[in-house]
């Protein structure tokens, strides 16, 4: 299921003296099965591009196209292409209130009116993919869990309208360093094992380095670089100019340049870098 962007462009408070052109001319497509990584510095567009993903927003010119549907056509149906593309926004605990974690996971499901059977299988499976315990927690009030709980009840009750496409804006935002990794680690578990599209927008280019299989780089409502990581993090410079970060990884690797070692260009994740340091020491060991 692609989702093509052309051309897309929007504005907003359009026509008023605060008038903001947020994208210009984006145009991109996210095959079915992609994991991508969306990065760019605070006002880039980022989230504004996410939010018409599934038509939250409306292109103020272009179009976007879900499985060949065009998301702003009145003849569409949004509530459909929402089913097929769930948006996690950044701190979506936020918006948890139903007074148990089943009620929660349950509301998309039931305001779809499907039978209580399936809407019990979607639970049960939504949270089973967060590695949470429905026995355990089903009955729980969704504010006696911990943070990364509450994060993960929020990411099962997109999970429960069973979507193909995921779109997470900023999912570690605000998480200490423990539930940071479990959620990576079930995003990375969601696309390799469910096969879904995941979007990720992040700040933290060593998040998008360990999972994203393709980068787009956002830079005053324009994509400014698309390719894999390599492509685009091998381009440090041209990054630091538009005010982004480069991965841990990469930044170790400019420094043992400056240092006379002769580290091949590209390298961009840890496992990379000490896999070249093990074979200096090998060859050095070799040497001797």
């Amino acid at each position: 299921m692609p989702i093509v962007v052309e051309d897309l462009s929007y504005v907003y408070m359009s026509g008023g003296p605060y008038e903001t052109q947020a994208l210009h001319n984006v145009s991109l497509t996210i095959e079915d099965g992609e994991f991508v990584g969306l990065i760019g510095h605070t006002g880039s567009g980022k989230s504004t591009l996410v939010q018409h993903l599934n038509g939250l927003l409306s292109p103020t010119s272009g179009r976007v196209l879900v499985d060949g549907l065009d998301v702003a056509d009145k003849a569409t149906d949004r509530r459909a292409i929402r089913r097929k593309v769930g948006l996690v926004f950044q701190y979506p605990e936020n918006q948890l209130f139903e007074e148990t974690v089943e009620k929660d996971v349950a509301f998309g499901p039931r305001n779809l009116g499907l039978s209580d059977e399936e809407i019990d299988r979607r639970v049960r499976d939504a949270l089973r993919r967060v590695a949470l315990s429905y026995d355990e927690l089903h009955a729980r009030s969704v504010f006696e869990l911990s943070g990364g709980q509450m994060r993960r009840v929020a990411i099962a009750g997109v999970l429960a309208m069973e979507p193909r496409v995921l779109v997470l804006d900023e999912p570690c935002a605000g998480l200490d360093p423990r539930g940071r990794e479990e959620i990576l680690s079930l995003i990375r578990a969601l696309h390799a094992e469910a096969g879904t599209t995941i979007v990720m927008v992040s700040h933290s280019m060593d998040d998008v380095a360990s999972l994203a299989e393709r980068v787009i780089v956002m830079n005053q409502g324009r994509v400014a670089m698309d390719g894999s990581p390599r492509e685009v993090f091998s381009q440090g410079e041209a990054l630091r100019a538009i005010g982004l970060d480069v991965p841990q990884a990469v930044e170790l690797a400019d420094r043992l340049r400056e240092r006379g070692l002769a580290v091949p260009q590209g390298l961009y994740r840890p496992e990379e870098i000490a896999a070249f340091v093990r074979g200096l020491a090998g060859k050095g060991d070799a040497d001797a």
